[in-house]
């Protein structure tokens, strides 16, 4: 027989195990004789002719490729390849048979058989077969390579996301967009969830744990240790160490937690300290904050070390404290921080349905102590507007108050007192967005004329950063939002509207038009100027002279 050319795949060094069921031992001997003759050195090849023996084999050899004869003794092909299937699901079947029967055929499909063939089988057709299982194989062994690389990858870099994540919530303000970017990246898919802050040390004392900075370097070595004990506790979001402690976030599916379910957290986190400290011996202790959305984390960041500050027990939960907060039965709690959150943002619609969702709280349980309500409605107005002048950097006055509680006292129904509420909260609101404005825009205009008048020489970003006083990020962003342009895009307007008019209103060279307008290379000059302006210096200059 001639051996086939080409038939060994690209990957040549690969082995293909591959098992041989058949009840005839010439069958066997001539499949063996073809795999070995136009692959040799690739396969490794085992046989069977009974249908036991066949899932036996296969057990044990844990075959790439299975040429099923489908009449054999004692169970028959196709149950035996259901055997297989179920402990081998990348097996590739070829069925043989000299029975030419449909309904076997498509039920060996079903199962996932790459070809049925009837013998006897051309040596062309067994190779032509055996090229595409190879392939199929190599293909499955370089996905799955991939997927490894992948992964490898994704344990460097979401550890870098989670970080990412904790931090923004935690320290940055307006970042509901970045937010909802870090949830899709991490798939989380729960609104609630609760902040555990774990902290180490060599020792307890009270309420706090001694060489802190000690232990902290230890830990350095043992932080991936950790991660993956914390990950086997909780599907969660870790930080990077701090100092002596990480930061845990814990998606959660409802808004609060009952008895019971804060028990269990408790008692996951005990156990979980204890997995911890068979890796390292230093003391963990936890603090875990309330049930509370996403873009609130910040508040059970504060409860959880407020639970650490005030407890000396190794996990403690904010709700156990007896210094809690508490309120009546049915006290609007959520939309009074919501009233409060969205005045320090200057989001005037939210804060406003939050102000009146809280008012009508009020009306609707103490109507009959208009009093009381004006005493609330005062101490809510006061507090937005510290809020406000503390967000938008405004200038204060003492005395800017000074008709709040006459105006008030006049008010006899509910509905003007409402309306005197809405109205200070929109108000603040207003205050905080309107501050920020004139504060970025002044920013902007003084970035803008000192571009204006520098224009001519190597400005960068950071140098005009510096001159408003602003760091080089946060000024980047703030410009973007004012101009509509980046920064180089509002410089490279600025140099080229400057130019044109030097071209068509001087006689100087384009040499010293490039170099006036802050540009040293007059190629680079001619190119940005085509690009902004659809003609280049020379063409720009003859076309006005041609009007």
């Amino acid at each position: 027989m001639d051996t086939y050319p080409g038939t060994l795949p690209e990957r040549g060094k690969s082995m293909y195990k591959i098992l041989l069921a058949d009840d005839e031992g010439i069958v066997i001997d001539s499949l063996k004789f073809i795999i070995e003759k136009n692959f040799p050195d690739s396969c490794l090849i085992e046989s069977a002719k009974t249908g036991r023996k066949v899932i036996e084999t296969a057990e044990s050899f844990r075959p790439d490729i299975a040429f099923m004869d489908i009449q054999m003794p004692g169970i028959n092909g196709i149950d035996a390849m259901k055997e297989i299937r179920e402990a081998n699901k990348s097996i590739i079947f070829v069925v043989m048979s000299a029975y030419d029967k449909f309904d076997y055929a498509k039920e060996a499909i079903n199962l996932g058989v790459l070809d049925y063939l009837n013998k006897p089988v051309d040596q062309g057709k067994i190779v032509e077969t055996l090229k595409r299982a190879m392939k199929l194989i190599d293909e499955e062994k370089e996905r799955r390579s991939q997927d490894l690389l992948i992964k490898e990858k994704l344990e460097t870099v979401i550890p870098i996301i989670e970080n990412n994540m904790i931090y923004t919530a935690l320290f940055q303000d307006d970042y509901d967009e970045e937010i909802e970017n870090f949830k899709n990246l991490l798939s989380i898919n729960k609104t609630y969830g609760f902040i555990i802050v774990l902290e180490w040390g060599d020792n307890q004392t009270d309420n706090h744990l001694t060489n802190v900075v000690g232990t902290g370097i230890k830990m350095q070595s043992y932080y991936k240790e950790m991660r993956e004990v914390i990950k086997g506790f909780y599907e969660c979001v870790i930080s990077s160490m701090m100092a002596n402690r990480v930061i845990i976030y814990v998606p959660y599916e409802s808004e609060s937690l009952d008895y019971t379910e804060r028990i269990a957290i408790i008692e996951k986190t005990r156990t979980m300290i204890r997995k911890l400290s068979q890796y390292v011996e230093v003391k963990f202790r936890a603090g875990i904050g309330s049930i509370v959305k996403l873009e609130d984390c910040a508040r059970s960041y504060e409860e959880a070390q407020r639970a650490l500050r005030k407890s000396d027990g190794t996990v403690a939960h904010v709700e156990d404290l007896p210094i809690m907060v508490s309120y009546e039965a049915n006290y609007p709690i959520a939309e009074e921080r919501r009233l409060f959150d969205m005045t320090e943002k200057g989001n005037e619609n939210e804060a406003l349905i939050a102000a009146n969702c809280f008012f009508g709280w009020m009306a609707e349980n103490y109507a009959d102590h208009i009093g009381d309500i004006k005493l609330k409605v005062l101490e809510f107005v006061l507090w937005a507007e510290h809020l406000a002048i503390n967000e938008g950097g405004m200038e204060y006055h003492f005395l800017s108050r000074q008709e709040y509680l006459p105006s008030l006292l006049e008010l006899n129904t509910l509905d003007e007192i409402q309306q005197w509420f809405v109205n200070k909260i929109g108000a603040a609101c207003r205050d905080v967005v309107q501050s920020k404005e004139k504060q970025s825009s002044s920013s902007v205009e003084r970035a803008k004329t000192y571009i204006s008048e520098n224009y001519s020489k190597d400005i960068s970003l950071d140098e005009v950063s510096r001159e408003v006083d602003i760091s080089p990020y946060y000024f980047s962003k703030l410009f973007k939002e004012e101009t509509g342009e980046n920064f180089i895009e509002y410089l490279t307007s600025v140099r080229i509207n400057k130019a044109k008019q030097l071209i068509t209103g001087s006689d100087m060279s384009m040499k010293e038009i490039c170099t006036s307008v802050g540009y040293s290379d007059p190629n680079y000059f001619s190119r940005i100027f085509k690009k902004n302006v659809g003609l280049t210096p020379t063409e720009y200059k003859e076309k006005d002279n041609a009007k």
